[in-house]
């Protein structure tokens, strides 16, 4: 079950949200959510790269449901 709470922000991080969450398909909620799952990863993992954090996050977030399992070299030997 999904909560949700209404907060107030800047009208300026409201248009780029909007804008990044329509070329990343998500909602704007969705948007601001993923920007904070990002900063919070990134805050409690000072070391990695914001890239590889945001990627990862992406990718963990991705239906696995056509996914191909990955099967290394030497296993096929």
């Amino acid at each position: 079950m999904t909560v949700s709470t209404s907060i107030r922000i800047n009208h300026t991080l409201y248009e780029q949200a909007k804008h990044d969450a329509a070329v990343e398909h998500r909602s704007i909620a969705g948007q601001i959510e993923f920007w904070a799952r990002v900063g919070r990863t990134a805050l409690d993992n000072p070391d990695l790269p914001i890239n590889f954090i945001a990627e990862s996050l992406a990718s963990l977030a991705e239906s696995r449901e056509h996914s191909i399992p990955f099967v290394p070299r030497s296993a096929g030997r």
